[in-house]
């Protein structure tokens, strides 16, 4: 049996496997490691030798949490939006009448790249400090070449911190004011300049499809071209009306597709058979204070894979907690503790298209791990405003 660099003993473990039973839990067992890789995961009566043996003195120890759908990067903030909406102005009026994403838009195009990961940082340390390894974070606040670029380049830089990001070109976010009058030559210009530029930087394009922002015509073009340039797809999708856009994305083989509030079972039925993600928003959901739930019966009896993310936005989820993010999912869209946990690990990947290397604690997987001064698991969704990390383990670090 291989010997391991370090060892974790002693543990209980919520494996998350996809061919094991519920969370894949395994009681008094051990986690072994070489360089960034999980080489061993067991018993610890069978644990190999080990460098460095830690003894986790019976606490929990779970794949590294995944925030799959974030807006890190922005400058400015839009508090008085917030002020708005509680004297009774709607997301929709406030946004067409230049609020909305437009008005970080133009904050964010006034920073430069080192002020916009100066100022993401704060809101990154919170998620790493609840065990957040991976993060996917989004451009769409430049709507310029030269601005989605410099909000990509700020996420990479973000790596710094010691967390895995993924990135995702959303220059289709909004209609800059430039182009107002003619949305197509905006989509044009997405399509012919900056995805090609965004290659290597990006990892995936998404795109708002709603009635304030693209046409699901638009999108089909915007994912044809991100597809030409081998780029993954993402959708926001079905969040303040039905534009059929989760069957669009899915027709597209699409990571995932986000919100979901007016999916309807044509839609669930083509995401089910894609194999698309539904990324569920509760604190955008909580923010905006919509009523209408997401179909979460729907999906889970076509067996359509639930992931669960904060949406971090200055504009309807300023929340950098994916633990408060599960206890939404629950305590809203009531989820179960089961669905919560694997939806900010094995389905996040799934969503990241990287179940192949994290969402799991497996051989051959990246060691990244999250510990927990937890008695039970459904403490990490229950408690409110509590974080019990023990320990956050990056690539074995």
């Amino acid at each position: 049996m291989q010997r391991c660099d370090t060892l974790w003993t002693h543990a209980r473990l919520a494996t998350m496997r996809a061919d094991a039973a519920g969370l894949g839990v395994i009681e008094q067992g051990a986690v072994g490691v070489v360089g960034d890789r999980i080489v061993f995961v067991g018993s610890a009566n069978d644990a190999p030798e080990a460098g460095r043996t830690i003894d986790c003195v019976g606490r929990w120890i779970t794949p590294g949490l995944i925030d799959c759908h974030t807006h890190l990067v922005h400058a400015g903030s839009r508090a008085n939006e917030f002020e708005a909406r509680l004297e009774g102005a709607t997301y929709e009026e406030i946004a067409r009448a230049g609020g909305g994403i437009l008005s970080t838009v133009t904050a964010t195009r006034a920073a430069s790249e080192a002020e916009l990961v100066a100022s993401a940082l704060p809101r990154l340390r919170q998620l790493i400090g609840e065990g957040v390894t991976t993060v996917e974070v989004k451009s769409g606040y430049g709507l310029t070449l030269d601005d989605e670029l410099k909000m990509l380049r700020a996420a990479k830089a973000l790596e710094d911190l010691g967390v895995r990001t993924v990135r995702s070109l959303l220059a289709a976010h909004a209609v800059p004011p430039e182009h107002k009058a003619d949305p197509d030559a905006y989509v044009d210009l997405i399509c012919e300049q900056i995805i090609p530029a965004a290659q290597g930087l990006a990892h995936a394009v998404d795109a708002y499809c709603e009635t304030i922002g693209f046409s699901p015509a638009q999108v089909d073009r915007i994912f044809a071209a991100a597809k030409a340039h081998g780029l993954a797809v993402r959708l926001h999708a079905e969040q303040l009306s039905n534009q059929q856009g989760a069957a669009l994305a899915a027709k597209h083989g699409a990571l995932s597709a986000d919100h979901l509030e007016w999916l309807d079972e044509a839609g669930v039925a083509a995401m089910a058979e894609a194999g698309t993600v539904a990324v569920l928003l509760p604190g955008a959901f909580y923010f905006t204070r919509e009523t209408r739930l997401p179909p979460v019966a729907a999906l889970r009896a076509a067996s359509v894979p639930i992931a669960i993310a904060t949406d971090c936005n200055p504009g309807t989820s300023p929340m950098a907690s994916i633990l408060l993010a599960m206890n939404m999912g629950a305590t809203l869209f009531r989820l179960t503790v089961e669905e919560c946990l694997l939806g900010v690990t094995r389905n996040a990947a799934c969503a990241l298209g990287l179940a192949d290397s994290i969402g799991t604690i497996e051989p051959g997987k990246r060691a990244d791990l999250a510990i927990w001064d937890v008695g039970t698991l459904a403490e990490l969704v229950y408690r409110i405003g509590a974080n019990p990390l023990h320990a956050r383990i990056f690539g074995g670090r």
